[in-house]
């Protein structure tokens, strides 16, 4: 018997398949947050990673629940700095949004970059309302918001960066 803690489980693995490439395309799509130029951003980085495996700057993780794709992360290093690294991508299918596939993704993000090192997470995201939800969410998980750069990504539209310092045994 399936309890209702087992339908809605979300697993987070820190592997990124090929097979994964069309379900990340597909729920990037789905969110209606992202215009071409910033899809074909999201689909190189996977590229990177799937054509150069290990040696990629990118780190992935990708989150499911009942068996598919509900869910990536992306990060790398900022090179050139001791423990800082850039959280470029959380995005969640909407179909599986408010059953915890982010608040999961952000956990293990987080643990993977303190077990490497990397303690000081910045992330980027558009100040536009639509946004308003992304960033209660990173406020609400800790984030505080170190700069805003007004119309940075066009008029009226600011980037709002947000940092989080990690226990080395987060």
């Amino acid at each position: 018997m399936t309890t209702a803690t087992d339908r809605n489980a979300v697993s987070v693995r820190r592997e990124l398949r090929a097979t994964d490439r069309s379900s990340i395309e597909r729920l990037l799509t789905a969110t209606g947050f992202f215009n071409p130029e910033e899809l074909a951003v999201a689909m190189e980085l996977v590229d990177d990673r799937l054509i150069e495996g290990q040696e990629s700057h990118y780190r992935f993780l990708v989150a499911e629940h009942r068996s598919r794709v509900a869910g990536y992360a992306c990060w790398g290093p900022i090179l050139g700095t001791a423990e800082s690294a850039d959280l470029y991508w959380i995005a969640v299918d909407p179909a599986c949004q408010g059953l915890g596939v982010g608040r999961a993704l952000l956990a293990e993000a987080e643990r993977w970059l303190a077990e490497s090192g990397r303690l000081r997470v910045w992330v980027e995201t558009a100040g536009r309302p639509q946004y308003q939800p992304t960033r209660a969410f990173y406020l609400g998980c800790g984030y505080r918001i170190a700069a805003e750069l007004e119309s940075f990504y066009g008029p009226g539209d600011d980037k709002v960066v947000f940092l989080k310092v990690l226990e080395e045994n987060d």
